[in-house]
């Protein structure tokens, strides 16, 4: 039986945006509960239901809730100004801060979220090596574009490296400028860059596929094959950065590519995001760089914004001070090993996977290292693994758990007794 209770407030939300909203909802999380309000690890709907949150706002929230330092600073800078289309001091000092942080990054671009990021990225690829086709992962996330939505989430995985589209209004003519590869498998990987090296614009990834890590070996033996054709490496950082490590999971893994992208937690809660890389691939932002036929514009109204700015270097101040990135490892290896654990005892078969910053539990039996072991999730489980986790005070993103450094031992307490519940209504299943 569900512990939340619903207002007559919230219901009326809800049926307003049903109304008002395609499918009732933004397009990001079910609408069946509205959110007032976030402190430190937990939101509170409408109706006043409290919950422990591992759903961050898709990860942004990486220092918690209503930080007051971020909130200080972004209060500091509204009485100056929201935003002005021109350099200003903040968003210039937080593409230093990311050039410090970045072992890739030479040069900083601005832009408001991670499909822009990623778009970009690869657009600048195909700007420096004046090639076409973009390499990617099957499964690999890389935001809404025409591009990233290519064997994101194919639903009947054809064979490689012929990409599928995961959207109604993609040109067929796009899935002939992207190639796809299997995530973790060195050897297909590096035949298939063999084989179109010579119309190879660049090869985008996640170096932490969704929640599947990188085999060892992988990582570097992706570096070693673009760097013997010249090809740029793009590491797709937008959850990773500044959450596997301060220097993101390049960092983590030491390999450095050419090229990144950044969002979430850099703008602290506000839309920023940013391509860093290379001053030599970079310079195609810069017209007197590479002149008319080489420059390659980008532009947008609240790129670089001030009050993102300000909210990211204030995030990125705190996750500097020693013991940040402990803590928060710490807080997630207790909650992977004790789901795990919660499902072994309650007989449902099922892998937690991931890392102790973001993981989740896919319901199958046997490892899980690409893609199709993902795919092989039974998603009926999963819906009433994430429900039962809702109606017990905890609240979730559909396929991950993010973990924050606010999170605290009375958040484990609730955190851990949901995993009972939750492994019980999954069990009932059979």
């Amino acid at each position: 039986m569900s512990k939340l209770v619903r207002s007559d407030a919230e219901r009326d939300l809800v049926d307003t945006a049903r109304r008002v909203l395609p499918g009732g909802t933004f397009g990001n999380f079910p609408g069946d509960i509205v959110i007032r309000s976030g402190n430190a690890g937990r939101v509170t709907d409408v109706s006043g239901n409290e919950y422990v949150d591992y759903l961050l706002g898709s990860g942004p929230m990486f220092v918690g809730h209503n930080h007051p330092e971020v909130n200080a600073a972004v209060q500091e800078q509204l009485g100056r100004g929201s935003t002005f289309f021109a350099n200003n001091e903040y968003g210039i000092r937080l593409a230093e801060a990311i050039v410090d942080a970045m072992a890739c990054a030479e040069q900083v671009r601005f832009g408001s979220s991670g499909t822009e990021a990623d778009f970009y990225a690869m657009r600048l690829v195909r700007a420096y090596r004046k090639r076409d086709k973009i390499l990617k992962f099957e499964g690999g996330y890389h935001g809404m574009s025409d591009y990233g939505l290519m064997s994101l989430w194919p639903k009947r995985p054809g064979n490689f490296p012929v990409a599928a589209p995961d959207s109604a209004g993609i040109p067929d003519a796009i899935r002939q400028e992207m190639i796809v590869a299997p995530y973790n498998d060195l050897e297909a990987a590096t035949a298939l860059i063999r084989e179109h090296h010579d119309e190879l614009a660049g090869v985008i990834m996640e170096p932490f596929q969704r929640l599947v890590p990188p085999k060892p070996g992988f990582l570097e033996g992706m570096r070693a094959i673009t760097e013997e054709y010249g090809i740029p490496l793009i590491f797709d950082e937008v959850v990773t950065g500044f959450r596997f490590a301060y220097g993101g999971a390049q960092e983590l893994y030491g390999v450095v590519p050419d090229v990144c992208t950044l969002g979430k937690i850099i703008g602290g809660g506000y839309p920023l995001s940013a391509v860093a890389g290379k001053a030599e691939i970079m310079k195609h932002f810069d017209k007197a760089a590479v002149g008319d036929d080489a420059f390659m514009p980008q532009i947008g109204t609240l790129s670089g914004n001030p009050v993102a700015a300000v909210a990211g270097l204030a995030t990125l101040e705190i996750l500097k001070r020693p013991g940040a990135y402990e803590g928060v490892y710490q807080t997630g290896r207790t909650l992977m090993e004790a789901l795990q654990a919660t499902l072994d005892k309650a007989g449902v078969a099922a892998k937690v996977v991931g890392s102790p910053v973001m993981f989740d539990a896919i319901f199958a039996a046997g490892e899980v290292h690409d893609y199709r072991g993902m795919l092989a999730g039974d998603p009926a489980k999963a819906k009433t693994f994430n429900q039962a986790m809702r109606e017990n005070g905890v609240f979730k993103g559909e396929g991950k758990t993010y973990l924050s450094t606010a999170h605290d031992a009375a958040d484990v307490k609730v955190t851990l007794a949901a995993y009972e519940e939750a492994a019980k209504a999954v069990a009932a299943m059979g």
